[in-house]
């Protein structure tokens, strides 16, 4: 089992993807601690390909986390069995954000780099808003359903999340 947990910062993707690794016992490949070292420094990109190529290598079966589609974006859509995309809208993902925030505040989240505490400030409320909503991301998402009807879940509430945790055995962390 191959699974694709795309979708807005502030959706779920991490939890979703740690929490059906746990009920599958599949590895999970978090994006964001691929992206960053500690203290939010962005790793080199030649570094991130090999970490990502070398776990698309290694494993049979996997569940990976995020976006990114310098990260060998095609190959992961094409091998995946399951794409799950994660499309709250901006006010939803600013909620989950806030939530995260306040549960993780001065601490690492287990699926982001070490000694990358949890923040929360302008910039990022901004990305989650409006930068990180352009009409591109929007679109690849349409794309992607129509390119993969078959094996593509669209989430668009809570509704429809907590369906994909059940299906997917994985316990709700809330």
């Amino acid at each position: 089992m191959k699974i694709a947990v795309l979708g807005f910062s502030g959706s779920g993707k991490s939890t979703l993807a740690r929490k059906i690794g746990e009920a599958k016992g599949l590895p999970v490949l978090h994006f964001d601690s691929v992206h960053f070292l500690p203290g939010w420094q962005i790793r080199p990109a030649e570094e991130k390909l090999k970490i990502t190529q070398d776990f698309l290598n290694t494993n049979s079966e996997w569940v990976i986390d995020g976006n990114y589609k310098k990260l060998f974006f095609d190959r992961r859509m094409d091998e995946a069995d399951n794409i799950i995309i994660l499309r709250f809208n901006r006010f939803a993902s600013l909620w989950r954000v806030i939530k995260r925030y306040f549960k993780f505040k001065g601490t690492s989240r287990p699926d982001i780099g070490q000694d990358c505490n949890e923040k929360l400030d302008w910039e990022f409320v901004k990305w989650v808003l409006r930068d990180g909503r352009k009409r591109s991301a929007y679109e690849l998402f349409d794309e992607l359903c129509k390119k993969y009807p078959q094996k593509t879940i669209m989430v668009k509430n809570q509704r429809q999340l907590n369906k994909v945790y059940k299906d997917f055995g994985a316990e709700q962390e809330y």
